[in-house]
Formats: C-alpha cells, structure tokens, sequence
C-alpha cells in the first residue's frame, strides 16, 4: 500500500469530556465494536475483577478515575482508528492538553443529566486553539435529564460553537425510546444491553410498526422536533466541521451500547486524516517521505515488573521503520528502536513500521523527554507542546533516607512524565513540586511507594503560582534575581522561574519590571 493509501486509512482522535460523564465508558463500547475487546470492564462494579480497558493503572482502578492518558488501536471498515482516552478530572487537565497536540479530531461527551460543565468549556478552548475538529456525544440519554433543546442550545451559548443534530432522542430517562436518525430519516430502537447486537431500526416513521412499537404521542412529538430542528439547523457541511465551526451532534446511552455504533460509522466518514504539523520553520506534511515525529507523553512502569520506561511518539510524516536509525534533534545524535510497540492501554505489541497519524511507544533509558523531536536528519522541532504554570506547590519531604536514591530516581521520573512539575530553590537547593490539582500529590505518593519503594510527604508553601522569566537585558535579569533569590528556582530543564507569593505580588513585580518577561507556560 502506498503511503498516500496508508495516511488515508488512518483516524486519530481524543476523547475528552468533564469527570464521570461516560467518557472512559464510551471508550470500551468503541473498542468493542471496533472487534479489539470482547466484554467492556465495569469501572465502578467493585465486586468485579474486570475494569475499563483503558484504566490499566492500580490507582484508577481503586478510584474509578482516569488519571493518564491512554493510547488503544483498532482497525474498523478497513480503517486504522488511533483512539487516546484522556482523564477528565481537572487535576489531570495537562495530561489532556498535550494529548490534543497529538490528535487530528476529538470525540466530546455530553452528560444529559449535566450539561457543559467548567471542564467541558476548558477542553473546547484547547481544542478552539487548534482548529481541532469536535464531533458530539450526549450520552445517558435513558437518565432523566435535561431537554434536548436545551443541551444542544447550552453547547451553542456557553462553548460558542454551532452544533447540527444527526440523532434526536424519542423521549429522554424512563421514556427514552430510541433516537430518530436525521440523515438516514429512520428510527433506531432503544433496548437496554450490554452485548454489542445491533438494536432494531425502524425506516419509516410513518409506518405502522413505528406506531405500535414507539406510541402515536410520541411518534407526533417526534415529528414536531424533527420539523423544529429541519428549520433551525442547516445539513451538516463536512468543511465547517473540519474547521472546527460545527460539531456535529448525538445522542444515546454508552452504557447500553446505544447510539455508539451510529456515532462510529459517522465518524469514519466525517473525521479527518492525519494533518500537517507546524515546525518552528515550517509545515509538515504528512505525504512527504522522510520521517518525522514527536513525544507528546512519557510513562515509567507502565510493566512495573520489568521498570519499562515508554516514550509515546505522534508520527506526523513518512514511514517509521523498526531498527532504523533516526536522528534526535535536541541531543543532535542519531538513535536506533530495536521494540517499537502498539497499544492496547497496557498491553503491547511490537510493530514493524508505523504511518502518519499512528502513536506508538518506544522503549526508553532516558533519551527522549515530551516535546522531543525525531526525523531522518531535518534539524526541526514541532510547536505547542504547553507547560502550563502550576498552581498548589509543596516540599518534598523524604520519610526514609535510605530510599533517597530511589526517591530522586521516581520524583525524576515522574515529573518527565508531565504528573507534576518539579522546581529546585536556588538558595538551598530544596526541591518543590507544582501541580494544577492536589487529587496529584495522592497520585504521586501512591506511585513512589509502589512503583519505586520510596517514601514521601508534602509540606505546605507559600506560592500560588510559578512564572517563566527572561529578559533581553541580562543585567535587569540579574538584578532581578539578586532582589528575589528566596522566591527563584530552576526548573527541570534549567530555566529560570519565579515563584510568587501572591497574584498581588505578581501584579507589582511584572509591572515594576518592564524588561522582563514573565510567561504563564512555556513551551516544551
């Protein structure tokens, strides 16, 4: 197969949703239909042994949460889908941000009972900055929720984007009978299962099996929405949704299965093939022959027996190949994959080669970091990767000196990992952690004492918020510095932040210092 045929065949998007909205969920019912699974594991059923495909960390399976990204491949309709679950809880929000840098499209679910929640309207500018293509999934449809009127009216006003039904549900909590498909202008039955069988489609609605099976009051209220939403919302235009103006929306319920097959099928036709990337000198695009990629994701002990470090590389051009040298750019030294890998969440098999828009993990020793970028000799380096600035601070407090090593070994580890982000005080040295949410302090701690047999605890510290700093004048820099040594660290790459106190502080300081620049992210 050529390349242009191999780049064509590929999808590869994220899901992405607020906490507890049936993203995870969604997740297995893609899988299962995509033939990769053959019984979706219950995250919340605590007597069970089976949980989420995509929750493979001991931690997420205790707490029910997604807390890293995962990567699954799967081939449906003879197309190569590269799906990344992203977790949902604010306090994990980085690890969602550098996964949508890797991704061509996302899948945004919806809860019915809900709404947009703040998450939700977070995720949609991360998306918004890139022009990323978002497809609609209203899920618990069979849960008393909100008017569909209303969700699809909350969608336009609080994310400012346009919206074009493709489903509307007959019905919503205990009366939810199906889901009236507007494109194919035929019924979709509703019946509670968890077996991937397909549900009974009725293909006119004026027929008299429609109107024994769904009732003549609702058959007529489903008329008057489908006359409703014909006047209101325009056929779907692919150019619109591809530029990210129109998401394309449906309804059903993840947890029976309901409306997931429909929502695939559309979005193998809709999303869009692996797209070109920006460089600091140029477009990328994925046809051109030579290779190309990035590391969007690191993780350590993803096999804790065997201490695996696994880098996670978007490929964006040309062909990678097993055992063939490529060049690394920030350590301008070529690097050979002996045991390029493809995922199934934890489980991995070893690949051959790979194609634009496939995510595949290397084996590392410490080589590569996030935002790294691999070619056949091209000096580039792809854009966008954020750092964003932490805001919960604390220092590392070591329980056990005897386990320092170790303990350095797994703070390292996972800060590369983009878990936290770890600041060294240039007056004593003390190391502090930053992260977005303090859920990550509980996953830190658990994964050092499990993953690396070292002992920690936080102690609380006056930050609020951590700045990047530079100047074009090296004495104002300086003299900076000098006047706020207490408050300067480095960070993991050596650059220079400031630690402020309060947004007060802050405030004076970027003001009282015109010729300094204080940046809020930095760019891996």
């Amino acid at each position: 197969m050529s390349l242009k045929n191999e780049i064509n065949s590929r999808r590869t998007f994220g899901i992405i949703s607020h906490p507890d909205a049936g993203k995870t969920t969604l997740t297995e019912k893609l899988l299962l239909f995509g033939g990769a699974i053959h019984a979706a594991g219950a995250i919340k059923a605590k007597k069970s042994n089976r949980y989420a495909t995509s929750d493979f960390m001991e931690i997420e399976k205790q707490r029910g949460i997604s807390v890293a990204t995962s990567v699954m491949g799967f081939t449906y309709k003879n197309i190569k889908i590269n799906l990344l679950d992203t977790p949902g809880h604010k306090d994990f929000s980085e690890d969602t941000y550098r996964t949508l840098t890797a991704v061509d499209s996302t899948i945004m679910v919806i809860d019915s009972v809900k709404g947009v929640e703040t998450q939700t309207h977070k995720l949609m500018e991360v998306c918004r900055m890139r022009n990323t293509p978002i497809i609609t999934f209203i899920n618990k449809c069979d849960r008393l929720g909100k008017d569909p009127i209303d969700l699809i009216d909350e969608i336009e006003d609080k994310l400012q984007l346009s919206v074009c039904p493709i489903t509307w549900p007959i019905g919503m909590g205990n009366y939810f009978k199906g889901v009236y498909n507007l494109k194919t202008q035929s019924i979709l039955l509703f019946t509670a299962n968890t077996s991937n069988e397909k549900p009974k489609i009725i293909k006119n609605i004026d027929s008299e099996e429609a109107l024994q099976l769904i009732g003549e009051l609702e058959i007529n209220k489903l008329k008057e929405d489908i006359e409703l939403i014909n006047g209101i919302y325009p056929n779907l235009n692919k150019d619109d949704y591809l530029s990210a103006t129109t998401s394309p929306v449906f309804f059903g319920s993840a947890l029976n299965n309901f409306g997931v097959r429909e929502l695939l099928n559309e979005f193998i036709e809709l999303s869009p093939t692996p797209q070109p990337r920006e460089t600091e000198i140029r477009t990328i695009s994925p046809e051109e022959s030579k290779f190309s990629g990035f590391i969007f994701k690191i993780h350590a002990n993803m096999d804790p027996k065997h201490r695996d470090r696994i880098a996670f590389l978007r490929i964006c051009s040309g062909k990678f190949e097993r055992n063939k040298k490529f060049y690394h750019v920030r350590l301008e030294k070529p690097l050979k994959f002996s045991s390029p890998t493809a995922f199934m969440a934890h489980e991995k098999s070893i690949i051959e080669q790979a194609y634009p828009g496939d995510i595949i993990g290397l084996h590392d020793t410490g080589n590569l970091k996030i935002g790294d970028t691999l070619t056949e000799g091209e000096n580039i380096k792809f854009k966008g990767i954020p750092n964003f600035s932490p805001e919960i601070f604390k220092y590392v407090i070591n329980e056990d000196p005897l386990k320092t090593k170790q303990l350095n070994k797994g703070i390292q580890h996972l800060c590369e990992e983009g878990v936290a982000q770890l600041f060294t005080n240039i007056t004593d040295n003390r190391k502090i952690i930053g992260v977005v949410g303090l859920l990550q302090f509980e996953v830190i701690e658990y994964r050092l004492k499990n993953e690396y047999n070292a002992s920690c605890r936080f102690s609380e510290i006056n930050y609020n918020k951590a700045v990047w700093i530079s100047s074009d004048n090296k004495q104002d820099l300086e003299t900076f510095i000098k006047n706020n040594k207490n408050q300067i660290a480095l960070d993991m790459d050596n650059q220079t932040v400031y630690l402020s106190e309060t947004q007060w502080s802050l405030d004076r300081e970027i003001k009282e210092n015109p010729s300094i620049q204080f940046r809020f992210s930095s760019e891996i």
